[in-house]
């Protein structure tokens, strides 16, 4: 079981559906509104729930950011390349090599509110990692479909046999991000500034894109920026 910590990771969590959550913890002085709207979800849901004392509740937390709300949930259920396709235009994105459980959770945060409809991602234990995670992304690695595959390869060619175009956030033979079409169903791979992306994603690649610089660079931008600037243009030419 694992100790999620906030009002925003509680109620994803909670809301979310993809964990059980085996009770909250309250500060028994909290009275206002959005501790009132999770603890009537709460009781809709047949959590139980806890008041204690601040200073339990401190011991018990990783930090000091909790706010007087955690929650105690179990593993997450991870859900199969389907269910990111089920969009009438998918926005799949692919991620590897963003090993940093803060990152991960910003890159989740920035292509939730860019309308992606699901996360590939290799096969990992991220039990360790998972409250930062969902707290770095303001819940919103709780709300998108979020797939570990064993062979991403063979994940991203059953996206592209479903009809997405791949596009891959590479150098070699690429055009300005600007200048590709994602108004149609696609899967955006990106990866992180160690190891790129890997072979079988590149050798799949429909197009690679380049994110133009203002001035000479000779470094990428890391995972989580290209995550942002790309999954805005996608949602500027969908507008």
């Amino acid at each position: 079981m694992i100790w999620f910590e906030g009002a925003l990771s509680v109620k994803a969590v909670m809301l979310s559906g993809r964990r059980t959550v085996a009770k909250l913890i309250v500060d028994q002085r909290k009275k206002d509104k959005d501790t009132a709207f999770i603890l009537r979800q709460a009781a809709q849901r047949e959590i139980p729930v806890e008041r204690w004392e601040r200073e339990a509740i401190d011991q018990q937390a990783s930090g000091r950011t909790h706010g007087g709300i955690l929650a105690l949930a179990g593993e997450r259920q991870y859900q199969m390349v389907e269910d990111c396709l089920k969009d009438p235009k998918p926005f799949v994105a692919v991620l590897e090599g963003i090993e940093d459980p803060f990152n991960l959770g910003y890159a989740f945060r920035t292509l939730y509110a860019a309308g992606c409809s699901g996360v590939l991602m290799g096969s990992r234990d991220w039990q360790n990692a998972q409250a930062t995670i969902v707290k770095s992304s303001a819940g919103a690695s709780e709300q998108l479909p979020w797939c570990l595959c064993e062979d991403i390869g063979e994940a991203v060619r059953q996206c592209r046999q479903a009809g997405c175009v791949l596009y891959c956030a590479q150098r070699s033979e690429a055009i300005d991000y600007y200048d590709a079409d994602f108004n149609q169903p696609l899967v955006l791979a990106i990866g992180g500034e160690l190891r790129g992306l890997s072979r079988d994603i590149l050798k799949q690649s429909d197009q690679n894109i380049v994110i133009p610089y203002a001035r000479p660079v000779r470094s990428a931008l890391n995972g989580t920026s290209a995550v942002a600037a790309i999954s805005f243009e996608v949602v500027r030419q969908r507008r």
